[in-house]
């Protein structure tokens, strides 16, 4: 399955420059502000649940409604793909997204991910980013879920 992930993301990448010169009519704006939300749009942590115990490493699937996820890099109008925000990174929502062990990029348009976690409290939270890793405005990000991982 990972490797079936991994092709289709790696495929996406690659064609991505065709797929947005077909449809260059339809791109999101390239001005390096964040890009409209789609109204309605929900992006939640479907696993694991908030104030749940698990072990390390934690399998987190991540939910979107009401837009599309697509690679870093394709620009559409009303997509955007994954941002775990870990044990309440402080983040500017109005520029791209840093990497970092607190800030989990999905790049190729992940919908699920495993991560090591040492054990103790930590606090999860979703942000969509546009094809930039700039979160929409208003940002699409989930409520945050507390979990504690056991030894």
């Amino acid at each position: 399955m990972k490797r079936k992930l991994a092709f289709l993301a790696i495929l996406s990448l690659c064609s991505a420059p065709l797929f947005a010169e077909d449809h260059k009519d339809h791109a999101a704006p390239v001005d390096g502000k964040p890009q409209p939300a789609p109204e309605g749009a929900v992006v939640y942590i479907v696993s694991p649940k908030d104030g749940k115990a698990v072990k390390s490493p934690v399998l987190v699937r991540f939910g979107l409604k009401g837009m599309g996820v697509a690679p870093a890099g394709v620009n559409m109008p009303n997509t955007g793909h994954h941002h775990l925000i870990i044990d309440g990174a402080k983040v500017d929502m109005t520029l791209p997204l840093p990497m970092s062990d607190q800030v989990r990029h999905f790049g190729g348009g992940q919908t699920e991910a495993e991560i090591e976690l040492a054990p103790g409290k930590h606090t999860l939270q979703l942000v969509v980013g546009d094809f930039l890793h700039i979160p929409h405005n208003p940002p699409v990000a989930s409520k945050v879920v507390t979990i504690t991982v056991e030894e």
